[in-house]
């Protein structure tokens, strides 16, 4: 018997001018590795130590953290690890505290990367409705209320 993975499943990596970024789903949004996104902006090695540098050079940045950040369980070599991980909207904001020049690209890579999760979730609603999607009106049978997703 094969079960197909829901999106909650989904963990893929990207890759941003060499660099891996992880990026999971979570409440049918894309989610990066915190780590994984500084790393890819910024000249250094140790992100741990940027990160709380920055923290501390961007207090509304560090105030409103907790909402912006949370811990997912991502794969990694030793297995699933609770790792930092932002929204796409979190990433911008995360990224508005880093000078430097790789940014602007990286804001362009992300809305599209960030985006993509609307593809996969209408090919997944269309296997389970067996109807092909074309608004947000059909997307399910019966459950016309409940939104997921704006096309």
């Amino acid at each position: 018997m094969t079960t197909k993975k829901s999106l909650s499943q989904i963990t893929k990596i990207a890759i941003f001018k060499g660099k891996k970024v992880r990026k999971t789903i979570h409440q049918n949004e894309w989610w990066f590795v915190v780590e994984d996104v500084v790393l890819a902006l910024i000249d250094s090695s140790d992100s741990k130590q940027y990160i709380q540098r920055m923290k501390q050079r961007d207090p509304e940045l560090t105030k409103g953290w907790v909402q912006i950040v949370h811990t997912l369980p991502i794969p990694t070599g030793g297995g699933h690890q609770k790792m930092n991980c932002a929204n796409t909207e979190g990433i911008f904001r995360i990224i508005q505290s880093i000078p430097s020049p790789k940014a602007e690209p990286f804001k362009r890579w992300l809305a599209k990367e960030g985006g993509s999760v609307a593809g996969s979730a209408r090919k997944d609603l269309e296997l389970k409705s067996g109807k092909k999607v074309t608004s947000a009106k059909n997307y399910l049978p019966g459950k016309q209320k409940k939104l997921l997703f704006k096309i």
